[in-house]
């Protein structure tokens, strides 16, 4: 089982399931919330993630990218502790498992809503699984080109937070768009750092991440960037809805964000670099918290 534990990735799944406690959070405060749709959220969260996890590792290894100039943790196809017949049925098992759990969700959470609301959410769930597969594996896949930041704001920040905020209160928020861009730019910011300590091998497999594409020295300020620009987004909200000083106690995640930027900054080596993807998803996770903690109390 070790294989399969390690290709699953454990250490991402805090960072997947950000978006929806902040969702959850926000409902809470709004005295809309509900375990039940909590938990099938998370549920169809782990398995949605669990599936990105096998086709990027599945991708990367038919597609060629996984080769011995990668720095980072060493790939389950690739390696050969897993074959490439035996990742696909995994695919192909977790895309339905996650179907079938989203469904149940939907099925619950938008009862009495109406019945155009199941479908457009149904949709997205679809995206969702789709987005997940064709990161990095396919004919195109969008990772390789550079859009995987992007699709990492969409469906970790705009659609995880306010998805899961509607599924429990069944109303569209934009100003939520706030705090779900904090959250969606804090998980572009980890994608960031796998890309620089990845950059020299992406470069050399074609793999054209953001990175590749503008440089080590700018993706730094382009990191700083997603860095600031999150932290001001939630602390605009926060202006915009302060109800008590204990509603910012978020701010005492702000260093830890700081930390991972100077941090960037000044190391070079993929061994050095790599502790700060665990970092930098620890600490968004305990950002939503004490987020979800301020609005709630």
């Amino acid at each position: 089982m070790n294989p399969w534990i390690e290709a699953a990735r454990p250490r991402t799944l805090p960072l997947a399931l950000s978006c929806i406690l902040m969702g959850c959070f926000l409902a809470a405060a709004s005295g809309q919330f509900s375990w039940t749709v909590a938990g099938l959220s998370v549920l169809t969260t782990i398995l949605l993630q669990v599936l990105s996890n096998f086709a990027n590792d599945y991708g990367d290894a038919v597609n060629g990218k996984d080769t011995e100039l990668r720095e980072g943790p060493r790939r389950a196809v690739h390696s050969g502790h897993i074959t490439a017949e035996k990742m696909l049925r995994a695919i192909i098992i977790f895309s339905v498992l996650a179907l079938i759990s989203g469904v149940a969700l939907l099925t619950i959470a938008l009862k009495g809503a109406p019945a155009n609301t199941f479908w457009v959410f149904l949709g997205i769930g679809i995206a969702c699984i789709i987005a997940a597969i064709t990161y990095t594996a396919g004919k195109r896949p969008y990772g390789y080109v550079g859009f995987g930041d992007l699709s990492v704001l969409i469906f970790f920040g705009w659609v995880g937070v306010l998805g899961s905020n509607f599924l429990h209160t069944h109303v569209w928020d934009w100003g939520l768009l706030l705090p779900a861009t904090s959250c969606g730019l804090f998980a572009v910011g980890v994608l960031n750092i796998n890309n620089i300590r990845d950059i020299d091998s992406d470069r050399a497999t074609g793999k054209n991440s953001i990175p590749v594409r503008i440089g080590r020295e700018k993706a730094i300020v382009y990191h700083w960037c997603i860095l600031l620009i999150g932290m001001l987004c939630v602390t605009v909200y926060s202006a915009q809805h302060f109800s008590s000083y204990a509603s910012l106690i978020f701010f005492l995640s702000f260093p830890l964000f700081v930390k991972n930027g100077l941090a960037i900054s000044r190391l070079t080596k993929a061994s050095e670099l790599d502790p700060y993807l665990k970092q930098m998803a620890l600490s968004t996770l305990l950002f939503v918290i004490l987020f979800g903690i301020g609005i709630v109390i």
